[in-house]
């Protein structure tokens, strides 16, 4: 049964985390009204942080700034409506979804991630990348396993193994107090960095929108190309497949894929691979972005910049272009070029200890994750939102436009929400429904059944030799097999009053397309 969603008031909204979001963006503070979201979102879940908060606010602000493009577009308004428990439910997505009725075997988590204590403190490992926990246990000098880890840990001091962490380009981080952290180098970077940082980087005329009378979804016509990895990039990407947009996943064949993440993210989308040090595919690419509305990307700072893709690049290549990045920690920080994960952002800003009082309330361990990636969510919504708004932009005010979000500035703009009492949070907030062989009947009552996507007819034997070998979605039974598979996956917890939420289908696989576009509607 999940929280009754009510209609909040204007007045209730005005010092709202989702009204802050909106207004400081320029967009219309009345619009907000549209926006109806649960009255007393939290506990949604088993946690002390506003996990139902951030949930609701950061997927219904990316549907108002959808709606609102749509809006310029028609001239009507929508109203957004979200449920915190199924907002919730949504951001645990990747756990939550089956392939021909079963749920996928696998750990999302490598055994050695975890936190450790050391002599003075305690550090969190992130191994899921082989060579991450290569390098890690390079520097333990140790077995692999967990007991061994721990013991090596233990002659370590948290920060200066953090230290040497950064200092090899791997990834691990050493639990904070907020106290500490704020007085960190970064903690007094960030103190007053918003959660969505929206720029304009280049002249272009204003978007020219036309009404066809027919409009079903909020971004149709958008052409987005995706490149993202992992989890807060493509959840990003995948709502703005939600919304109507042709996303274009593009990946590389030499990187390593995430089939447990990838098979879910990619819904919605059309996925094809190119590889940049090969000069044709790399112009392939180049051509895409002549056409594009939209240029999502997740990798190291400066990472495409270096092959001519950075803000300006595709800026001068399609003027009009919104050119969107997801990082860890704030852009011009000083661990800017710090790697890290969700996992590890929580970790050293000491978001996964346990607050005053909340060790005796629960009977559980000082420090702990939180009981979902939010970070990873809340930042893939949060940077879904400042790419419909700067799309806005562009048709109000022209211009190109760069839109920023990092996982740190979304941990700061949760934390300060505040927290919850001990007592009320583990007591009132349900524990999120156990990941098993099928569905729990919680998340069976808010999930959509999609068909396989057989992609084009055009895939070349290396492509498929590379799914083989375990680079890419294996193909399993898909397209040629006689047998088209099916997934069940959370629907989008963000509604309309009329437009639609496309559920579209599901690739399975990372070159299921050719490397173009569809043709606009």
């Amino acid at each position: 049964m999940f929280i009754t969603t009510i209609i909040i008031s204007f007045d209730q909204l005005i010092d709202g985390p989702a009204k802050t979001v909106w207004v400081r963006q320029g967009l219309p503070p009345d619009d907000i009204q549209n926006l109806r979201l649960t009255e007393a979102p939290d506990p949604s879940v088993n946690s002390s942080f506003k996990l139902g908060t951030a949930a609701q606010s950061a997927i219904g602000l990316s549907a108002l700034a959808a709606a609102h493009f749509h809006f310029l577009q028609t001239g009507r308004e929508e109203e957004v409506h979200v449920d915190a428990r199924h907002a919730i439910l949504e951001f645990n997505s990747e756990k939550y979804y089956t392939i021909d009725g079963k749920v996928p075997e696998g750990q999302l988590f490598d055994e050695l991630s975890d936190i450790y204590k050391t002599k003075d403190g305690y550090v969190r490992l992130h191994t899921n990348f082989a060579h991450h926990k290569k390098g890690l246990l390079d520097i333990l000098q140790c077995e692999p396993t967990k007991s061994a880890v721990a013991v090596a840990l233990a002659d370590w001091s948290a920060e200066e193994f953090e230290a040497e962490v950064f200092r090899r380009h791997l990834c691990a981080a050493a639990l904070r107090s907020f106290e500490a952290m704020d007085m960190t180098p970064h903690g007094i970077f960030q103190v007053n960095i918003n959660p969505v940082s929206i720029t304009k980087i280049g002249d272009a005329p204003k978007r020219v929108l036309t009404d066809s009378g027919n409009v079903q979804f909020a971004l149709e016509g958008i052409r987005v190309l995706d490149l993202t990895r992992v989890l807060a990039g493509p959840v990003c990407g995948r709502t703005l497949a939600a919304h109507g947009a042709d996303v274009l996943l593009v990946t590389s064949p030499h990187l390593p894929s995430f089939p447990l993440l990838d098979m879910e993210t990619s819904r919605g989308k059309r996925t094809t691979q190119l590889d940049l040090d090969v000069f044709r595919e790399a112009e392939t690419l180049r051509e895409l972005v002549r056409d594009a509305d939209v240029f999502l990307q997740a990798y190291r700072p400066g990472g495409l910049a270096g092959r001519g893709f950075g803000p300006e690049d595709c800026a001068a290549i399609r003027p009009g272009i919104v050119h969107a990045s997801l990082t860890a920690f704030s852009p011009g920080g000083p661990l800017e070029d710090v790697k890290s994960f969700d996992s590890l952002a929580e970790a050293y800003a000491d978001y996964i200890r346990a607050t005053q009082g909340e060790e005796e309330a629960t009977k559980l361990p000082p420090y702990r994750a939180l009981p979902m990636q939010a970070l990873d969510h809340a930042a893939g919504y949060l940077l879904a939102f400042g790419i419909a708004a700067a799309l806005c932009k562009t048709v109000t005010e022209g211009g190109s436009w760069r839109v920023r979000v990092s996982l740190s500035a979304t941990l700061l703009w949760i934390r300060r929400f505040g927290n919850i009492d001990p007592i009320n949070a583990f007591g009132e907030g349900r524990p999120l429904p156990p990941r098993g062989v099928s569905l729990d009947p919680e998340v069976a009552a808010v999930s959509t059944t999609v068909e396989e996507d057989p992609g084009d007819d055009f895939v070349e034997k290396e492509g498929r030799e590379r799914q083989e070998q375990g680079q890419g979605q294996g193909r399993g039974q898909g397209k040629g097999q006689g047998h088209r598979r099916t997934m069940t996956a959370i629907r989008h917890a963000a509604t309309f009053t009329h437009l639609r939420i496309r559920e579209g289908k599901a690739p399975m696989r990372l070159d299921a397309h050719k490397p173009e576009w569809l043709p606009r509607p």
